[in-house]
């Protein structure tokens, strides 16, 4: 076997204020969006455009669909909206043994790195409700050039690969949670010439360390032997002067609520159209605005309702809750979550043909709770009925 020269190299992590503005993303398709239309099963990362697996044990791309083993939100390994957008990745990060074979992804970059200069590098991971286990050690690595094995090999030391360390506490921190996106960040000085970007688990199994994990007790789901992740939003984005990475930086002593409050759509044959919509709404889980099957079903009846009478804008009014707004002070990532959620709203019904000039987002931040609230409710309870967008129709 011939080995490839290559190097990974540590990211520097730290907490910063300074929000770099903005530049392209040297991933191509870093949120797996593009694809060939080809992905039928399991092991088909290939069909996301610039995406492949480099050893044998191939990678998982999931979409939106029917297709029961790869769709989105619910697939073979649990359950997950995309962090943005539709689709995603999954890879097996590790197993006793390699007893289920690691997987990884590469793409190669837009342009080849520049010795010196820094770059912000970022990605989401997900943990699959039906893996057996949670790890740590998920990391990007950068190679001069691309990664080929045929067989199902570990991408360690051992074959001439560094460990990388991707998140700030990864040596106290395995990546466990399920119902929302934990962001892996940092900067990485170039060595010059990089032109791939490899994701996967780079260390030996003696080096990992790993936790239990239970599917939730409602949710029917294939165990794996394994830890395994979802993937999304891979970026890398050269840093100017005095610029640094906007990273979240969370130990475990900080977690969010997982919780989701959801109502369901409401049909009254007894109410005018305009009462229908506005008797819906849509709520959200902590930091998300990705549409859920249930607002799916909303979204679409409020679709037919507009197209019905036509004559109707439709206001569509989000909300966030308080840990939201205060989190948004300081990181992009959860500022102006009403917005970001109506906009999610307002897009889908585009899709299904509703004018974008009858759509009217409003935010209105944590000002005005949910009328849902009851006195009984606990706080987690009452921050996950303010996740929400309401619906007003203007005649």
């Amino acid at each position: 076997m011939n080995r490839i020269a290559l190097f990974c190299s540590l990211f520097l992590t730290g907490v910063t204020h300074l929000i770099a503005q903005e530049g392209p993303n040297l991933v191509p398709n870093g949120s797996f969006e593009d694809t060939d239309g080809k992905a039928k099963k399991r092991g088909a990362i290939e069909s996301a455009i610039g995406w492949i697996s480099p050893t044998g044990a191939r990678a998982d791309l999931f979409i939106p669909g029917k297709i029961v083993d790869i769709s989105v939100p619910e697939n073979f390994y649990g359950r997950e909206n995309a962090k943005d957008g539709n689709n995603y990745a999954g890879i097996v990060s590790f197993s006793f043994g390699n007893k289920v074979a690691r997987n990884y992804v590469m793409a190669k970059l837009d342009e080849p790195m520049k010795k010196g200069m820094k770059y912000c590098v970022k990605m989401y991971a997900s943990l699959a409700e039906g893996s057996k286990y949670a790890s740590n050690n998920l990391g990007i690595c950068f190679t001069e050039k691309p990664v080929a094995y045929e067989g199902k090999e570990l991408l360690t030391e051992a074959l001439g690969y560094k460990a990388v360390v991707t998140h700030a506490f990864n040596d106290s921190k395995v990546l466990n949670t399920t119902s929302n996106w934990d962001q892996i960040c940092g900067t990485y000085t170039a060595k010059g010439g990089e032109k791939y970007i490899v994701i996967g688990n780079f260390v030996a199994d003696a080096q990992v360390k790993q936790e239990g994990n239970k599917p939730p007790k409602d949710m029917k789901v294939a165990p794996i032997i394994a830890s395994y992740y979802y993937l999304d939003n891979v970026s890398v984005q050269l840093l100017e002067k005095e610029e640094q990475c906007n990273c979240l930086i969370s130990d475990n002593k900080s977690t969010y609520s997982t919780m989701v409050y959801q109502l369901g759509l409401k049909v009254n044959a007894n109410q005018t159209p305009k009462q229908r919509i506005e008797s819906q709404q849509s709520n959200f889980g902590f930091g998300k605005s990705a549409i859920s099957p249930a607002n799916k079903e909303i979204l679409d009846y409020i679709a037919e309702q507009l197209k019905a009478n036509p004559t109707f804008k439709l206001e569509l009014i989000g909300h966030s809750d308080v840990e939201e707004d205060t989190e948004g002070l300081s990181n992009a990532i959860y500022a102006e979550m009403g917005t970001k959620r109506s906009t999610a709203l307002k897009d889908y019904l585009v899709e299904k043909g509703i004018s974008a000039d009858r759509l009217i987002v409003v935010d209105k931040g944590y000002s005005e709770p949910s009328q849902d609230i009851y006195e009984d409710d606990d706080d987690e309870m009452k921050q996950a009925k303010n996740r929400r967008v309401n619906y007003r129709v203007i005649q």
